[in-house]
């Protein structure tokens, strides 16, 4: 019972940051490992997947209500995003990613380091591109970032904003509603591939989606009420946690 509250509300400050920001993974699968540690990898992954899926999808429903999003390109870049999971799912299991494990931390330093340096950088929603070039450089994130998720994963969310924010000019609050589609398409993969290997503890994912649900909804109504000043500074501080989690992954455990 007491891991199981444990986990409950790692979930729900999980899905807090990631309806903010994404990164509710640098949360939620440490929790699982320290409370399940002797249970198998792909199972705790497919689990976290059981709940976050949930509370991305929420966040996803409750951003578009609010937020004008351009449906022209991210519906087919969630498509691309999905396909692209799939695929990096398969790559990784032909392709070993120690060298990719060594060089995110590197990667997540020069997006912080370029964010901190552009003082002004998703600060004002100005896209830079419209009709079909948008839905192309949208589909073009999707299936890259799909595929490193499919692949390995850490840090999806906040790549998706990253590039939403300087490849198509969104403001942050823009970029993460937009992220929240695309990541719900490569939840969905993962969870599916998960699921038809039976990797996947359905009793423990239900209880912890409901938490990440609830955290979802109040991380979505503060970057709502705040604006995109807010969730820049949420990403600023996320992307710092992704870099020292990486960093000890790939070279201390």
């Amino acid at each position: 019972m007491i891991d199981l509250v444990a986990v409950t509300l790692a979930s729900l400050f999980a899905g807090f940051v990631d309806a903010i920001v994404g990164g509710g993974g640098l949360i939620l699968v440490p929790a699982l490992f320290g409370v399940f540690p002797s249970a198998a990898p792909a199972t705790l992954f497919g689990t976290n997947k059981g709940a976050a899926i949930w509370g991305t999808a929420w966040a996803s429903v409750q951003y578009a209500k609010r937020v004008a999003l351009a449906w022209h390109a991210l519906l087919p870049a969630a498509a691309a995003a999905l396909a692209g999971s799939l695929a990096g799912a398969w790559t990784v299991t032909l392709v070993p990613a120690d060298g990719l494990r060594r060089a995110l931390p590197f990667v997540l330093l020069g997006v912080l380091l370029y964010t901190l340096a552009r003082k002004d950088l998703g600060r004002v929603h100005r896209p830079r591109h419209s009709g079909r070039r948008e839905a192309v450089w949208a589909s073009g994130i999707g299936a890259v970032i799909g595929v490193y998720d499919g692949f390995f994963g850490p840090g999806t969310g906040s790549f998706f904003v990253f590039l939403f924010v300087r490849l198509l000019g969104y403001d942050f609050l823009h970029a993460s509603a937009s992220a929240k589609l695309l990541n719900t398409a490569t939840n969905l993969a993962a969870l599916a591939a998960f699921a038809w290997t039976g990797h996947v503890w359905w009793h423990i994912a239900a209880v912890m989606a409901v938490a990440n649900v609830m955290g979802s909804l109040l991380g979505t109504r503060l970057a709502l009420r705040h604006g995109a000043g807010f969730v820049r500074g949420v990403f600023i501080l996320v992307v710092a946690g992704l870099i020292a989690k990486t960093a000890y992954d790939a070279f201390l455990r």
